[in-house]
């Protein structure tokens, strides 16, 4: 991809080691701090599940700017899986009105930092890229996790436990056979793919991983990757709080077919539009196997992100 148009292939920017360009808003260089609705606790009051039917879609007839709290139609269903120490974990899966061409199995960032299923960048894709690219997007709490969809079973546990959560929803993908599963992870579920990920290869196309600070992997599970055919992809924003593009090359030097992408202006939490579709459109382009821009318009009916359950 070309860093000052935003042109070209995802796999020739990262041979070239170009940079993709996200323009930051003034306040990026801030460490985010999560609102009541983004902290992974939430109060017994609050933990009525969210149902996706009271979306109300209108067509004002023109095309709508997608913004921030824009949502484009999809076949949104809850679900539930039960772990195999007998936690349920609750997500939702949004699903394309047509053919599926990918599927994006998400992890989220460190719930006892404030990530969970709703951390933006998952559920700004599950709002637009069913409609846009045909793409279905699985998003879910890991253990001890609360949104307003629900709140999982269990406690944090440092991604130890938090294998059998992984394996439970990669059961429930195999179970549903979605079609072109990609497993991605942003920040502490990185960590999950790049652990557990290589066991269950068979089940999975590729991988791509958002801002990985590589805290919790050892270096003998970096190398499972070598043992596996699976394409991964590491997005790095060029100011990360964790992980560098110099830095990244470095570490991800020990998996062979590994691809290190730089982001030029972004941070560990890609906060602003421009780096949210940045993320996007490189997800999209990787999953489909090629060259994607999403469009920044809709025609047709749309509705607005609710934020209560």
């Amino acid at each position: 991809m070309n860093a000052a148009t935003g042109t070209g292939t995802v796999g020739a920017a990262a041979e070239n080691n170009s940079r993709i360009l996200c323009t930051s808003p003034p306040f990026l260089g801030l460490r985010h701090t999560p609102t009541p609705i983004e902290r992974h606790t939430m109060s017994e009051e609050t933990r009525t599940e969210f149902d996706p039917s009271r979306y109300i879609f209108t067509d004002p007839g023109v095309p709508t700017a997608i913004r921030s709290r824009t949502v484009l139609p999809a076949r949104r269903e809850n679900f539930e899986v039960t772990t195999a120490d007998g936690k349920r974990l609750v997500g939702e899966l949004a699903l394309p009105e047509g053919d599926i061409k990918a599927t994006l199995v998400t992890f989220h960032p460190l719930p006892t930092h404030g990530g969970y299923m709703d951390s933006h960048v998952y559920k700004k894709a599950s709002f637009r890229l069913p409609a846009l690219a045909n793409i279905a997007v699985l998003r879910f709490n890991t253990r001890g996790t609360s949104s307003i969809r629900g709140t999982s079973d269990g406690v944090f546990d440092g991604g130890f436990a938090e294998k059998k959560d992984f394996d439970a929803i990669l059961d429930y993908v195999l179970d549903r056979a979605l079609p072109n599963p990609w497993l991605i992870g942003w920040s502490f579920g990185t960590e999950l793919v790049l652990k557990y990920g290589p066991a269950r290869a068979n089940e999975f196309t590729g991988a791509v991983l958002l801002s990985p600070p590589l805290h919790r992997v050892h270096p003998a599970e970096m190398a499972e990757w070598n043992t596996i055919s699976n394409p991964l992809y590491a997005l790095i924003p060029e100011h990360d709080d964790y992980l560098q593009p110099a830095q990244a090359r470095e570490r991800f030097s020990a998996i062979n077919r590994a691809q290190v992408i730089p982001f030029e202006g972004c941070k560990h939490l890609w906060v602003g539009e421009k780096s949210v579709n940045a993320v996007l459109n490189s997800i999209a382009s990787i999953v489909l196997g090629e060259q994607t821009v999403l469009p920044s318009e809709y025609s047709g009916p749309v509705a607005e992100e609710i934020t209560e359950p």
